[in-house]
């Protein structure tokens, strides 16, 4: 069964119909934690829909308590959160801003946090809907910093997961798509079809 991960800004509506169409089977709806409190409207969907939050230091003390879905999006901070044992996922590594090195990548993952990210069952998210609106050599430049996180994670055997991460629901894509895509960037063939099917074990 084909999962996705969004984030809504009051049109989770749009992403249902559209993940509808691609085949998506259930969707994962994630929020900031303090304007989700703060505006605590909980809605009913006809679709299977979890939700999850994306949280900071200050509020994942309180977020914790709610749900076990606790989400960061890449910061100088992972390892604290990584080694919290709180969250499930980290996505958006590869948006650094730190320059590249001549022989490597600035892909904000090596080895001493793959290590960290296994220990405690922390997944590593790979956002496609960054590489869109991107000029070629941004392109380039993300596509070969993802190449570089998916052999450290699959060297470390960090558990992995492929999603949108975004809040436009146009930018959702098949599953066959992105199985293509990712086995293009060096996922073997099993991984994405588990980062898309398994969300016990990649999310």
């Amino acid at each position: 069964m084909f999962r996705e991960i969004v984030i809504p800004k009051n049109n989770e509506e749009e992403f249902i119909e559209i993940a509808s169409k691609l085949g998506i089977k259930k969707l994962y709806f994630l929020y900031d934690f303090d304007e989700y409190m703060q505006n605590q409207k909980p809605k009913a969907f006809d679709f299977d829909v979890e939700i999850g939050f994306i949280v900071n230091q200050k509020n994942i003390n309180k977020a914790v308590k709610q749900t076990e879905l606790l989400v960061v999006k890449s910061s100088d901070k992972d390892r604290f959160f990584i080694e919290s044992k709180k969250i499930k996922l980290v996505y958006g590594l590869e948006e650094t801003y730190k320059k590249d090195y001549l022989h490597q990548r600035a892909s904000g993952l090596n080895h001493v946090i793959c290590e960290i990210a296994r220990k405690n069952n922390v997944t590593i998210g790979f956002a496609y809907s960054i590489l869109f609106n991107k000029d070629e050599y941004e392109r380039a430049v993300l596509m070969g910093r993802m190449m570089q996180n998916i052999k450290l994670c699959q060297k470390y055997k960090v558990k992995t997961l492929i999603g949108s991460f975004s809040e436009k629901p146009f930018e959702l894509r098949a599953p066959h798509d992105l199985k293509s895509l990712f086995v293009m960037l060096g996922m073997n063939q099993i991984k994405p079809k588990n980062s898309l099917t398994n969300s016990r074990e990649s999310c």
